[in-house]
């Protein structure tokens, strides 16, 4: 069983950066993608970012490409989202999940954080 922390979350004022991060604990990290999820109030789970085992691959949702970088290091079980130019459509308390296929589909991973909220003021 994989047990999944995320932090780093708070709010900022439009244009900001944050800086996500997701600690593992319980089961081998550096073979698991990890993906990134977000969900606003009223809306449903969304796709933000993924990456692969090696750290080698990732994909992003078009509304955060170019303004969102996902890694990791498997030496710290850990990975991160360094998120810039925050919008206030931004605004979303966002997941850490661990799964073994390279997708941005919800459903195909496995474990899920806690969630951490990111406000973005205008």
């Amino acid at each position: 069983q994989v047990r999944l922390v995320e932090s780093g979350g708070g709010l900022v004022q439009a244009g900001g950066s944050l800086r996500l991060s997701c600690a593992a604990s319980g089961g081998t990290f550096s073979t698991y993608v990890m993906g990134w999820f977000r969900q606003a109030p009223g809306k449903e789970r969304e796709f933000v970012a993924t990456i692969n085992r090696s750290g080698g691959s990732t994909t992003y949702a078009v509304s955060v490409k170019g303004r969102f970088t996902m890694s990791r290091d498997n030496a710290k079980s850990t990975v991160y989202l360094e998120m810039n130019s925050l919008k206030p459509e931004d605004t979303a308390v966002y997941y850490c999940a661990a799964g073994g296929v390279f997708t941005s589909v919800r459903s195909m991973y496995d474990y899920w954080g806690q969630g951490t909220q990111v406000t973005v003021s205008s």
